[in-house]
């Protein structure tokens, strides 16, 4: 039996009944067992990392799966390092019907089975814990009084610097009830829970895994195909909901994973991605990318806000896809006169039928700037077919003079070098940068109008300027499309010199073969062996070829994860399907919440932009914000959007919402400073204000998904009434409403 080196338990003077023996004493136990299991688990971690490490490194697909593999082990070590005992999030006991059949090894019927954010197990093949998102740990987050999902009872821990500072059970069944009664459960009910709403802020997301909601674990268990909407106002956990849900499908969903696409997941702005970027680490899950949409593009990092209302409605509303397509195809007409070529074996043709031919052979979807390339395979084919077949001699089998191509990349080569077939085609189908394409539509008007006929003539003037390239958040999305429609314009260069260097390693693994050959005795096996297709292959250094540098957002993604949905614009959803053409999303937002207002319904905005199995999720409990908060905001958004999806509140601050004059700010913080030695504060509306340690300073769009203590909203008048909506709604204990109207 184990004995621990020291307690788990850190309970305060107040919870020492909690700390007796009858209810704590089979955790300490097994959290022994947790203490030992994790040392002798970070010590082979360690060791296979360095065993990886030290390994050769290889090239192509052999490097490729070490440095998985290292990835892999570095990314579980950093885990388990960090967390240690507090791995663990509670326990479940089994009514006497038992759990679901699952991943129960080494445990007994009636015995708890614990939830961690990774699964452990010892070396006796004893599962010490079950990874949250395994089914076994299910009933874990989804067990209610009126489903109790095959449990007696449930415990949850809270942990502070690494020990349990609290903890409280829950009883589900008569039997659970009678445990409790002989003094084996603390009933504490949620009070907790509730308790652990109203604790301070830090300047990142705190770890919430130990109490996701019934509610909110069936939408993050839910299934990955079509689109599934998590439609929920503030406070209720949308943020918590995407942020689990991607680590879930990554661990449950084989058709997710990294090898198949994996997932991204997209914020909507740069302090949103900071606040949260502790959450995935922390729940065993580092292999989702995040971003936001301007970090789609290059150019997103310096465009500009679009000033004009109707030039930001005619971008965000256009079919960007179809314009970027049509400015394209614009460069793609193949030659109306033939060419005369002349090669080293003689001169070939290609008229228009050959052009067009060769124009036709790029399969569909192939980029742009990547067809030349397949074009001229097609002409080479087209020229070698114009020349005598090789009887073998190497004359022309009628003249006795000409003779015909020795192998197609010689003539491709020669082909390639032709300057005024080279000239030809890039005239017909050029390089374009995607830059340049954007620009042409923001400075030709005439360009535009082809590419855009929906446009009227006073449209198109309006959408013309004298700066093309001065980048603005509207243009991101043809940017975008532009850049997945061209393809590299390198791509063929690199392509060239890759059938090069591999054409090298076939003459080098011939001279190998050769040497081999004449060095063994038994001469018929070697030539069996060489002759081999398979070491043919593996005789080529495949380090030694080119390779390019993927981009890490361009995708295709198997599952995009999007927070804050409801600011999209149509254009914007067509960046985010141009990576996922499988079209599973997890669409999480809020109507009420909308900047530039939300009409219609999910269902219709979403079809719109070009998704379809659309499903609707609902939350509808507040857990953030309080009462005294929600009762003064909710009236604010009911006068503009009626229907408006406002959550119910579960707990109360005891702190009413306070008003005063824009010249209370610098009273109003220092006092809060002074009262409050933890906690994050944030104000809101006065652009002037420079902020303080542990006080911010933000707009209503970049504190969207964002929460802190107290929010001191200034000069609410000015602003809309979603933002003031949004503004008030940030508050998890404490609002000060300042204005010139008070």
């Amino acid at each position: 039996m184990n004995t621990p080196t020291r307690s788990a338990f850190a309970l305060p003077g107040d919870l020492r009944a909690k700390a007796d023996p009858a209810l704590i004493g089979s955790d300490e136990r097994h959290f022994a067992a947790i203490e030992q299991t994790l040392e002798q688990s970070i010590g082979d971690l360690s060791a296979r990392l360095d065993e990886q490490r030290r390994a050769p490194g290889g090239g192509g697909p052999r490097a490729l799966e070490r440095d998985t593999e290292i990835h892999r082990l570095t990314a579980r070590l950093r885990t388990l390092r960090r967390f240690g005992l507090d791995l663990c999030l509670g326990r479940m006991v089994p009514d006497g019907n038992g759990l679901p059949a699952g991943e129960r090894a080494g445990e007994q019927p009636g015995e708890p089975v614990y939830v961690g954010r990774l699964g452990l197990t010892d070396r006796d093949g004893r599962r010490l814990l079950h990874d949250w998102r395994s089914p076994v740990a299910e009933p874990f987050f989804g067990a209610t009084h009126g489903n109790p999902m095959g449990l007696a009872s449930r415990r949850r821990y809270r942990w502070t610097r690494g020990r349990i500072s609290d903890y409280w059970d829950e009883v589900f069944t008569a039997e659970g009830l009678e445990r409790a009664k002989a003094g084996h459960a603390a009933l504490d009910d949620q009070s907790a829970f509730i308790a652990g709403l109203g604790e301070n802020r830090s300047p990142r997301m705190r770890d919430v895994l130990a109490t996701i909601q019934a509610d909110q674990d069936a939408i993050i268990r839910a299934g990955s195909r079509g689109t599934l909407v998590v439609d929920g106002g503030p406070g209720t956990g949308k943020t918590v909901v995407a942020l689990h849900r991607s680590a879930y499908l990554l661990y449950s969903d084989p058709r997710l994973g990294h090898r198949r696409g994996g997932i991204l997941f997209v914020g909507p702005h740069q302090p949103y991605l900071d606040y949260v970027s502790d959450v995935l680490p922390s729940l065993g899950e580092e292999g989702v990318q995040t971003c936001t949409l301007r970090d789609l593009t290059p150019e997103g990092a310096s465009a500009r806000p679009e000033t004009d209302p109707e030039v930001a409605r005619l971008k965000s509303s256009a079919h960007v896809t179809g314009v970027i397509d049509a400015a394209v195809r614009f460069y793609e007409d193949p030659p109306a006169e033939g060419l005369e070529v002349s090669t080293p074996w003689g001169d070939a043709w290609i008229g228009p039928g050959e052009w067009a031919a060769a124009f036709a052979a790029p399969p569909p979807g192939t980029p742009h700037n990547e067809a030349p390339a397949i074009i001229l395979d097609e002409l080479t084919s087209i020229v070698a077919a114009q020349y005598p077949q090789d009887d073998g001699t190497g004359d022309d089998a009628t003249t006795g003079e000409v003779s015909a191509p020795p192998s197609p990349e010689l003539l491709r080569r020669a082909l390639r070098q032709n300057e005024e077939l080279a000239g030809a085609l890039n005239r017909a189908w050029p390089y374009l940068e995607p830059g340049d394409l954007v620009a042409d539509l923001w400075s030709v008007p005439a360009y535009l109008r082809r590419c855009a006929p929906h446009l009227d003539r006073d449209q198109v003037r309006l959408l013309q300027r004298p700066r093309p390239r001065g980048w603005t958040e509207s243009d991101l999305p043809f940017l975008d499309a532009a850049r997945h429609r061209l393809g590299d314009p390198a791509w063929a260069r690199r392509r060239e010199r890759q059938q090069a260097a591999i054409a090298a390693e076939a003459g080098r693994r011939a001279d190998v073969a050769a040497e081999i050959v004449q060095a063994d005795d038994d001469f018929e096996g070697a030539v069996t062996m060489l002759t081999g297709q398979d070491l043919k292959d593996a005789l080529i250094d495949e380090a030694g070829r080119p390779t390019s540098t993927p981009d890490r957002l361009a995708g295709p993604f198997a599952h995009v994860v999007v927070d804050e949905a409801q600011e999209l614009t149509d254009a914007q959803w067509q960046m985010l399907l141009l990576r996922n053409p499988s079209r599973s999303f997890t669409v999480v937002g809020d109507r009420a919440q909308a900047s530039h207002g939300f009409t219609g319904t999910w269902r219709e905005r979403l079809e719109r932009a070009g998704l379809d199995r659309i499903e609707l999720a609902s939350l509808s409990v507040n857990y953030r914000t309080p009462e005294e908060v929600m009762t003064e905001a909710e009236p604010v958004i009911r006068a503009v959007l009626p229907d408006a999806n406002v959550p119910t509140s579960i707990r109360r601050s005891g702190l009413p919402v306070v008003h005063g004059s824009p010249g209370d700010l610098t009273d109003v913080l220092d006092a809060w400073l002074e009262q409050n030695q933890d906690g994050t504060a944030c104000v809101i509306g006065d652009f002037r204000f420079r902020p303080r340690p542990r006080v911010r300073s933000l707009t209503p769009e970049l504190a969207k998904g964002l929460e802190f203590d107290l929010v001191v909203l200034v000069d609410p008048e000015k602003l809309g009434a979603v933002d003031r909506y949004v503004a008030m709604t940030r508050a998890t204990r404490q609002l000060v409403v300042l204005s010139d109207e008070t």
